[in-house]
């Protein structure tokens, strides 16, 4: 589906959480964990479709791919028998969809529309096919490695399945009739013109590592584990899809493989309190511990109100559970339903962290990416502490009152429901 594009000039400077309610949505910079710089710029689609003028949303034709750029399954390399070029790939997609069209009433073929058959032409066959019923990964090449066809189409018709479920509860709780994308919509998504994928960062979910895959796709660095934390997050390297104009933005999103991974809420939630309060910080806890501590903890000693240190989970999601919160919303505990807007903008691939190696190896595998590059699997930060696990966010989320708890897995309910995740306390209701 094409979208329309409305520019900054068109946008208001507030936004709304899912119950309506404005919150701010600043993104200040602290120790750098997938959080840039200057995130501050706040857009609204609020204005009458009639503000943003269409225009076209198209570059005109794509020529002149270069290696890599077109996604497939195989690996990358001379072809094996069998194999398909690049190009024969390409075409052999666009006839498949375009013959596959139903007969009309006199018995012939209903013919693509001028303009979509365009749109199709440019769209990468990995796009093609993870969004059409009619195209399997056979048709795509050989399987890496002679991995097992059954391997490739049980992840296939995984991603078939979340797509399908993100869409139906979009359709069923989200009204999509106002398809206006601004650039608000599309500030946390990064660009890789290289390969023509678009990432949106999750915070908390794998998003640094992401970044040195992108990094290294886009030739930038030659390894994800010559990257350092700092540079992945200070070095503006990487494009944001907010920093093009219209009619690039529109065509990124119309032909690039969009992807997105995110995470079981409760346990991103509780890795974010871990990562921003439990170990120091020069931004987090002078800005958010201060006013979280001053608000919710009764004879606060001057030494905590000082230096905002020591915030106990229980007081930190009286914080995130309070309509007059005294400091704004964070990207790192924000909802994904927020962050990517997935009922706007339709994601081709959707990962989950919980099975991050495999979904990740295998969406590289099927954008054309070197055989070498896989996801890596370092934790950069505080590496020697155990990463946040579902029996370490039980033991934190045990803390609270079973109110508290119900309320949070409210405040979460869009991502529960959007992403497939289980209620995590059987009290739930």
């Amino acid at each position: 589906m094409e979208m329309i594009i409305c520019g900054a000039d068109d946008a208001a400077t507030t936004t709304t959480d899912d119950n309506g309610k404005g919150d701010d949505h600043d993104a200040k910079n602290s120790d750098g964990d997938c959080h840039d710089a200057g995130d501050g710029v706040k857009y609204n689609a609020q204005r009458h479709r009639n503000d943003c003028p269409t225009g076209s949303s198209q570059d005109g034709k794509v020529t002149g791919h270069k290696a890599g750029a077109l996604a497939r399954v195989a690996p990358q390399g001379s072809p094996g028998p069998g194999a398909r070029s690049q190009e024969q790939q390409l075409n052999g997609l666009v006839l498949l969809v375009r013959d596959q069209a139903k007969p009309g009433p006199e018995g012939g073929r209903v013919q693509l529309r001028q303009r979509r058959r365009r749109l199709l032409i440019k769209k990468t066959p990995i796009v093609i096919a993870l969004n059409s019923s009619t195209v399997t990964l056979a048709q795509l090449g050989p399987q890496e490695g002679g991995a097992p066809e059954g391997h490739w189409r049980r992840l296939y018709q995984v991603q078939h399945e979340r797509k399908r479920i993100m869409r139906d509860t979009c359709a069923k709780y989200k009204s999509n009739s106002r398809r206006v994308v601004t650039p608000y919509h599309v500030s946390r998504i990064f660009v890789e013109d290289k390969s023509r994928v678009l990432y949106c960062e999750v915070p908390k979910a794998g998003c640094s590592n992401w970044k040195r895959v992108l990094m290294v796709l886009s030739g930038l660095a030659s390894s994800t584990r010559d990257i350092q934390h700092n540079t992945v997050h200070y070095g503006n390297t990487l494009k944001r899809l907010d920093g093009f104009d219209r009619q690039g933005i529109s065509h990124r999103l119309n032909t690039y493989t969009k992807m997105l991974f995110i995470r079981e809420p409760f346990e991103r939630l509780v890795s974010a309190f871990r990562d921003k309060f439990e170990h120091p910080n020069s931004y987090y806890h002078p800005v958010f511990g201060k006013a979280i501590l001053a608000r919710y903890r009764m004879n606060a000693t001057r030494e905590a109100l000082r230096t905002g240190s020591g915030v106990r989970f229980s007081e930190f999601i009286q914080y995130l559970l309070d309509v007059h919160r005294p400091v704004g919303m964070d990207i790192h505990w924000d909802h994904v339903n927020r962050l990517c807007s997935p009922c706007l903008i339709d994601y081709d691939f959707v990962g989950k962290f919980e099975s991050m190696e495999e979904d990740a190896n295998f969406f590289l595998r099927l954008i054309g990416a070197p055989q070498n590059l896989t996801f890596p699997r370092f934790k950069d930060r505080h590496s020697n502490e155990e990463r946040t696990t579902t029996r370490i966010a039980h033991h934190y989320f045990a803390q609270l009152s079973p109110l508290q708890r119900q309320r949070t897995y409210d405040f979460y309910y869009m991502d529960y429901l959007m992403f497939n995740y289980s209620k995590p306390f059987d009290d739930l209701y």
